[in-house]
Parts: C-alpha cells; structure tokens; sequence
C-alpha cells in the first residue's frame, strides 16, 4: 500500500457516476493515475444492484453508490502496510471530494478585487465579513449578464466548486450572476463621499495646477512596493534631472491612513517638494480602503502642495482621487503626468535640432554643389566678375547718397538762419536798441498799454535799453 491510514478513516473519491460501467471504468483509471496501491487487480467484483456497485482491491473494500459519494475504508490490518500520501494522490482526492460534493452551490457574498482578464475572463472574490473564496465567471457566460460587476456589490452567484490541482487552490466556477443589493463597504464609501462632497472637498475650484516643471517630487508609499519602483524608473527614463524624494509610509492595514496624513503634514511643513505623489499598487476594495479615509482625504483638500492620487490600477478608485488636484490611473501614469512637459520639451528640442541640422547639411551640399563647377584658378575671376559690378554700384550709391545729404544740409542751415533772424527782429532787446522803453507800474509790476489804466501821481518805472527810470504821472491824456 502507498496510502497511510488510520483505523476508521473515510475519505470520499470522486463525483456519483450515472451508470455502473461507468463507475467501473473511472474507478480503474483513478487507481491506475492517482498511486494509491502498490499493486492493482483488474478482478473487480461484477456484483450490482440498483443503487451500489462493490469492488474489492487486495483487503480494502470500496462501496460506490451511484446517488451519494464513494467511500474507502480500511480495516486495521491496512494500517501496517499503509504510507504517505503523495502530493497528487492528495490535491486527487480533494478535487474529487469537492467537486462532487458541491457541483451545485449558490453563494451570496460582496465582490471584491474584480479584475476582467485579456483573455475576456473575469476574475473575483466573493467575501463576508469572516471569510473569502476566490471566484471566476468565463467569458461565454460572461456575455450573457446585463450588468457588469463592480467590487463593493453583493451578489447571488450559481456554480460549482473547482479544484485547481497545479496551485493546490480552490474556486467557484460561476454560471449565473444576480445582483442582492449592495455591499457594506461599498455603501459606506458612499456614504462617506456623500458627505466629504457637501463640505465641498471635492469641489473644481479647490484643485491647484500641477507645476509644469517640478525641480521635486514627493512620493508618498511603501518604499518596498512595486508602485515606487514603477515611478523610479518613469522618472528616470522621462525626466532625469527631477529630484524625488521618497516620504515611506505602509498602503494597507490600521497604520496606514494615520501614517499617510503624518507623512502629508510633513511635506507641507517642511515644503519638500513641488508637488506629491500619493499612491500603491492594485489590490483589493479592502486594501485600498486606506485611501478613503476620512482623515487622509481631508489631508489631501488641505495641502498646499499640489497632490496626484494614483491608487491602484485603472478600475479601482478611493475617496482620495476626489480630493487630489490631479487622479492618475495608476502610478506610473502619474509619474508621467508630472513629467510630460518636461518629455515635451525635451522632445521638441530634439525636434528642433533635427530640423536644424537637416537644414544646415542641405544647404552646405547645395553649396558643396554649385562649388563643384569652379576650379581654384577661375575663381577669383568669376568672384571678381560678379562683385565688380556690384562695387561700381556701391560706389555710386555713397557719391550719390553725399550729395543729397550736402544738399539737404544746405537747405537746412538756410531755413536755419532765416528762423534766426525772425527770433532776433522780434526779441525785446532789438526794440529797445531802436529807442523804445518798456513802462511798468510800480505797485503791480504790469506793464502799461494805455494811458487809460493809469491815475495822477501813480508811481511808474521805465525801462529802457539801459538803466531803470523812476517817474510820477502828473498829466494823463487819451488820443481823440
């Protein structure tokens, strides 16, 4: 014997079989493929009735029903000759038992981590608040569903269980999906996003413009995930000069949302960066739920520093997306977002000095070419040809352009004096020099125009060309 036992163990083989060749055929192929006997007989005993079919194996007993399980025992004697079981001969004797045992099961439960796979398959948990069991819905039946499942729903799902004997796992092979209402986790979220919305947290006019070229970023994640590796390397490959530094915090269980608002108020205090990266990698609804906290997106709305919420893969979401300034699929997408003027920059230089260096060998080889003609010893006569006549032209151009200026300047200095002499007839000082004196009244220091303005004995000062004359009107008379 290769199986070890002890006295009064039973373990089931294999699903009910529907009719008994059948029951015997599978049974001989199991034995043969699983090594659970050292030896085995083919005189298996042809004794059936309507309900069992019986087979004896060297001294153990094996009782198939056709409507219920099959069932080995083993007597006391087997115990001596019994061994360990062999990993296959195990995960075997598993698959049957499930599969058989729950080939039609229904299953209420909250989905969560769904993840639809390239191959049009859908992969999922479903979970309660003390366990979870994987999940999988293929995608011939997947097409026929109206809705399409999100994680935080509570769902009514019909299937069957299914060994997967290369991993030693075990999962539910979907056939039908129906909706049963909604999911607490899910709900709560609403709930929480509900009210967050109506402080206005999550508002257009609160999100600060990401700098376009950020000297520093902070990253704000576990500093051994594979999210700080994949933003490593974007920025490295994109923008190498920007600084990033690494603000280590742990994305999932109890200390992650008060660590993550610590690591947040640090970076504002300290002003350590030009803008923020907050984010993990994917996971499930339960492992994100860090990221919806009320502490840490109330965090996110308050910094003064600008803050990319990069949580998980495209599908999944967290209350901090909302409140960031900037939500990135996942966190290499916000490494590039972060960087994409300096990648356009960068770029168009290049595109530049593409162009220019295109430019510039075009044109030396047209030069290269029209060169080629000319031979060392006619080409100072053929450069001479084409600028003598040039120079002439020159020459020409200069006498003639001297010769309007020395005009121009002529005409210039004449209006010149002409304007002189105007400004000298009407000066004052010319009038006086013709024999005329300036009158001013003495009390107001006005100059006298008629004689009408004065009165007897006012005081009046007279200015000719040269001195100051002081006199009294004593006689006032006015022209007829």
């Amino acid at each position: 014997m290769k199986l070890r036992v002890y006295q009064g163990w039973k373990h089931t083989l294999w699903p009910p079989p529907y009719a008994a060749r059948s029951v015997q055929k599978r049974l001989e192929n199991f034995i043969k493929s699983s090594g659970l006997f050292e030896k085995f007989s083919d005189d298996f005993s042809r004794r059936l009735d309507h309900k069992h079919i019986l087979c004896r194996i060297e001294s153990c007993r094996l009782l198939i029903p056709l409507h219920s399980v099959s069932i080995i025992e083993y007597s006391k004697n087997d115990m001596d000759r019994a061994q360990h079981f062999s990993v296959s001969a195990l995960t075997e004797l598993i698959r049957a038992n499930l599969e058989g045992a729950f080939s039609s099961i229904t299953v209420e439960g909250e989905v969560s981590n769904y993840r639809p796979s390239s191959t049009g398959h859908a992969y999922f948990t479903l979970k309660d608040t003390r366990a979870a069991i994987a999940a999988v819905m293929f995608k011939t039946r997947l097409r026929s569903l109206s809705f399409e499942p999100r994680d935080g729903m509570l769902l009514r799902v019909r299937g069957s269980l299914s060994v997967y004997s290369q991993r030693g796992t075990y999962q539910i092979v979907c056939e039908e999906l129906a909706l049963a209402g909604t999911g607490d986790i899910l709900a709560l979220l609403e709930k929480r996003k509900r009210v967050l919305a109506a402080e206005g947290l999550f508002d257009q006019d609160r999100k600060k413009p990401i700098p376009r070229f950020p000297a520093t970023v902070g990253v704000l994640s576990s500093p051994t995930g594979a999210a700080v590796r994949d933003i490593l390397t974007v920025l490295r490959r994109r923008a190498a000069g920007i600084r990033v530094i690494i603000l280590p915090t742990p994305v999932q269980g109890n200390e992650a949302a008060p660590s993550m608002v610590r690591r947040i108020e640090q970076a504002n205090a300290w002003n350590i960066a030009d803008v923020l990266i907050l984010g993990r990698g994917g996971g499930s609804l339960e492992d994100l739920l860090p990221f919806s906290e009320e502490a840490v997106v109330r965090a996110v709305a308050a910094s003064n520093i600008p803050v990319v919420s990069a949580v998980g893969h495209e599908i999944d979401w967290a209350l901090s997306d909302f409140a960031a300034d900037l939500r990135a699929p996942t966190p290499s997408a916000a490494a590039e977002l972060v960087s994409a003027h300096w990648e356009e920059t960068r770029n168009l230089l290049r595109t530049i000095g593409d162009t220019l260096h295109r430019t510039m060998q075009g044109r030396l080889e047209k030069i290269r070419l029209l060169a080629k003609p000319f031979n060392r010893a006619d080409l100072e006569y053929r450069f001479r040809a084409i600028l003598q006549p040039r120079l002439v032209r020159f020459d020409d151009a200069k006498e003639a352009l001297l010769e309007a200026l020395q005009e121009r300047i002529s005409r210039l200095r004449g209006r010149l004096a002409l304007a002189q002499r105007s400004l000298e007839a009407g000066s004052p000082r010319a009038i006086l020099e013709r024999g005329f004196s300036l009158v001013i009244r003495e009390a107001s220091g006005k100059p006298v125009r008629s004689a009408g303005a004065l009165t007897l004995g006012e005081r009046l000062i007279i200015r000719p060309l040269e001195g100051i004359i002081t006199a009294q009107t004593e006689k006032l008379q006015m022209p007829e």
